[in-house]
């Protein structure tokens, strides 16, 4: 099956160069949290650090164990794309082209390079429109279980997922599709949807919706940042493959002109209208276009088989290049193909998420040295203060290597953590202005700096690149921690 081929040669693909550079910052705040399993954190439900837990007894730090999962994800992802298309009525060649042209795509090509909660949230999208697909072509409404199980997996992985379930919902009450609204399977899928999400549901009460809260402060960060800007842009451009952009714009008319599968496309209309008005960022819709490019690739395949052989040939050949070159660049920008030489300085140039893998070792290390340079009665009583997650999630897990002692930071879920009930008479403070320090402890000195030996610029190395010792604290901890938490 050509479809199970292409899904295993780009899992094999990713699993080949995923070992490059180091853990994105990103991660380390997964790994970090696997260390605290709960029910929640503060930015996001715990399904992603509780695959991380996994991760680390399967394969301890490893760079490719612990990316596997995301491949995984990305490998059904491009399966399920083939499959929609079959689904649809495609043949080999509809089926073929959706499954490359998923794979070749920018977004589902990155999600495979680290693991991210965002990895996961594609895979669910695509399953819940999969699901969707079987449900109406063949009029079973037991689908509506599995929609519910995999809309509970989506909201315990990341809560933008709700903006496809409005979809969903939208689709069923526009469409012919509002007949299952009486189905008892209907309810059933709601109930269970509900069931998985319960237990962080329950999580978000005891802990006054702090994620609620802590998501509109990032929200306004990125609106502030200009984050949200060239949303209806970077649909073309990144979250599916540019040259197939003409392939899921048919596939959307197509949706829309099929009675029986119209609620489809309410759910590509419904979500992205809703992330467009709140400006959210582009790639928050990702997951609907495996969906449009699926019944794209059938309705291409219709229309090719209706040209003499020669336009034929030369249409598919035409397609497929153009495919096959922008995924080429995007592979080249993207994923860490080299660990040294033009091809690893092309993609540190033009990928900022590889640039954040670089220079957490030398990091730690870095602290560890300043630690040991300290007189005795200061290593004794020592804390480290940290100004952002991926340096948390670095020092609380590179740091044993060194006995560093667990860091302290009211960011994100550091905050729910606390602080020490005996305050250390020392700090090493990083991710700080000077000023910052200052304002916080008492005789900080620079000691170190957190530049590292590729000198690449990054956000460890160019935005507060200074390591400071510092004396004790000016205010009680307990006063910082009131505000709740701190987003980076």
């Amino acid at each position: 099956m050509p479809v199970l081929v292409i899904a295993v040669l780009f899992g094999v693909a990713h699993i080949l160069t995923n070992g490059q550079y180091g853990f994105h910052r990103d991660e380390w705040q997964f790994l970090s949290d696997a260390q605290h399993l709960d029910w929640g954190f503060v930015p996001y439900p715990p399904l992603t650090a509780a695959l991380e837990y996994l991760g680390l007894k399967m394969f301890g730090l490893s760079l490719v164990g612990l990316r596997l999962f995301s491949v995984l994800a990305q490998v059904l992802v491009v399966l399920a794309s083939g499959l929609m298309a079959r689904d649809l009525g495609g043949g080999r060649l509809a089926q073929t082209f959706a499954a490359i042209a998923v794979a070749l795509s920018p977004l589902p090509m990155f999600w495979a390079t680290e693991f991210q909660y965002s990895s996961f949230d594609l895979l669910w999208w695509v399953l819940i429109a999969w699901c969707v697909i079987r449900l109406v072509r063949d009029d079973e409404p037991r689908w509506w279980v599995a929609i519910g199980i995999v809309a509970g997996l989506g909201l315990q992985t990341k809560y933008s997922i709700a903006f496809v379930l409005a979809g969903v919902l939208v689709g069923v009450l526009l469409t012919d599709a509002r007949r299952y609204v009486a189905n008892r399977w209907f309810w059933a899928g709601g109930v269970i949807a509900l069931l998985i999400f319960a237990p962080n549901l329950a999580w978000l009460i005891r802990h006054d919706f702090v994620s609620y809260h802590f998501l509109q402060g990032i929200h306004a960060r990125d609106l502030h940042q200009g984050r949200a800007e060239g949303f209806l842009r970077d649909q073309f451009l990144l979250n599916a493959n540019l040259f197939a952009a003409p392939v899921w714009l048919v596939g959307l008319f197509a949706y829309f002109n099929d009675r029986r599968y119209r609620m489809l496309a309410w759910m590509y209309v419904v979500p992205l209208l809703l992330f467009l008005l709140a400006q959210g960022r582009f790639y928050y819709t990702c997951g609907a276009y495996p969906m449009l490019l699926a019944m794209g690739s059938v309705v291409g395949e219709r229309w090719l088989r209706t040209l003499r052989p020669a336009w034929r040939v030369g249409i598919t050949t035409l397609v497929f290049t153009g495919v096959f070159a922008i995924g080429i660049y995007a592979t080249l920008r993207i994923v860490p193909i080299a660990s040294g030489g033009p091809l690893r300085d092309f993609a540190l140039q033009n990928n900022g998420d590889l640039r954040e893998e670089i220079g957490w070792d030398e990091i730690v290390a870095r602290v560890a040295a300043i630690r040991d340079a300290l007189p005795a009665e200061q290593q004794a009583n020592l804390g480290i203060v940290v100004g952002n997650y991926g340096e948390y999630g670095a020092i609380a897990l590179l740091g044993q290597r060194y006995r560093l002692p667990t860091p302290i930071t009211a960011v994100n879920s550091g905050w729910l953590r606390g602080y020490p009930q005996a305050p250390p008479a020392t700090y090493i403070v990083l991710g700080s202005s000077h000023e910052r320090a200052d304002e916080l402890f008492t005789d900080c000195r620079v000691a170190g700096h957190t530049a590292n030996t590729l000198g690449v610029t990054n956000e460890e190395s160019g935005e507060h690149p200074d390591i400071f010792v510092c004396g004790a604290r000016r205010r009680p901890w307990s006063e910082l921690w009131k505000h709740g938490p701190e987003f980076r």
